[in-house]
């Protein structure tokens, strides 16, 4: 269901979210049930479309993403709630209004206003700049062993290092398979982690990385080259991606991304929030997902965005009540309004 018109007139939506992925939908669905008046923007770009099929998500374990956002679209819609896609559905800023509303901008040129905002943008996977990646990730080139690593159990990986948490890599992929190597790329790597490594079983290949070639789709081989001319084949390359947050509609509003590090390292960016209610610094804007938890997998962020959607409506039960309140105050206690 799209719509591209100008809502800039209009009403009020009640929330507007801002991503139209497992998060943003689940916030849409809960408040739409709610029956708040709810307008999804999906930009249609969602994390996990290089991936042929999802995995872990209770009751849609191997369903595809596409197909997953589809059924969430149509809940969605079932409901009264309203999706723009494509550039229509584009955000790219929003601004306070006096009145206390928002007013988001989309990349066709049209605006909506919104009494609350949910921001669930997401992540972008930044890889290391290795040619062949990027044309093989989320198939032949992983990232998360609870996503994946049931379908490539038992087979030969390899985990291309390019930080300190590489030999931890290794040591989570040897828990699907004992046919682990580790290779060193740009990254050195100490005593004591070669002495890990030996003791895991997990081999060490010395030398950059130079690119990837994937043969037979997604069920490999693949082949890593690396300088010099020598290769290893496995059946997948496992590589650690930086997270950077979506947050061009948040720095608009003021809202600052924030550094993620994993055991000190850092890892990428995110937009602070309530871990329990998904509020943000910023009074009416809320945000779930990836973008504030890069390594949730699908079925936290949605219940992320669920949360969120509890804490929004929450927020507009007691507005409701204040204002009627006061208008019962102003018109003598005789109900009505003044």
């Amino acid at each position: 269901m799209s719509d591209a018109m100008n809502d800039t007139s209009e009403r009020p939506f009640d929330v507007v979210v801002v991503g139209g992925g497992a998060a943003g939908l689940a916030g849409a669905l809960t408040l739409a049930r709610a029956r708040r008046s709810v307008l999804v923007l999906d930009s249609g770009s969602p994390r996990n479309a290089p991936a042929t099929h999802l995995h872990g998500y209770l009751g849609r374990d191997g369903a595809a993403p596409a197909e997953l956002l589809a059924t969430g679209r149509a809940e969605v819609a079932a409901y009264g709630g309203r999706i723009r896609s494509g550039a229509a559905g584009t955000a790219l800023a929003a601004d306070r209004t006096a009145d206390g509303a928002f007013l988001v901008r989309c990349a066709d040129g049209s605006a909506v206003r919104a009494r609350r905002l949910l921001l669930a943008t997401g992540v972008v996977d930044e890889l290391p700049e290795v040619p062949g990646l990027r044309e093989h990730w989320g198939r032949s080139v992983l990232n998360c062993p609870y996503c994946h690593g049931w379908e490539v159990r038992d087979q030969p990986l390899a985990v291309l290092a390019t930080g300190p948490l590489a030999v931890y890599q290794a040591q989570l992929w040897r828990n699907w398979s004992d046919r682990v190597t580790l290779l060193t790329h740009t990254w050195r790597l100490t005593e004591g982690d070669r002495e890990l490594l030996a003791a895991l079983g997990v081999a060490v290949v010395e030398g950059e990385v130079t690119g990837l070639a994937a043969g037979g789709g997604d069920g490999g081989p693949c082949v890593v080259r690396l300088a010099g001319g020598g290769a290893v084949e496995c059946r997948a390359l496992v590589v650690a991606p930086r997270f950077t947050a979506r947050a061009g509609v948040a720095a608009s509003l003021g809202l600052p991304v924030v550094a993620v590090a994993r055991d000190g390292v850092a890892v990428g960016t995110c937009l602070e929030s309530d871990p329990a209610t998904g509020a943000t610094a910023l009074p009416g804007v809320w945000a779930a997902g990836n973008v504030t938890s890069p390594t949730d997998q699908l079925p936290a962020a949605a219940a992320a965005g669920a949360r969120a959607a509890v804490a929004i409506n929450a927020g507009l039960v007691e507005e409701g009540a204040r204002r009627a309140l006061e208008a019962y105050r102003a018109w003598g206690g005789r109900g009505g309004r003044p």
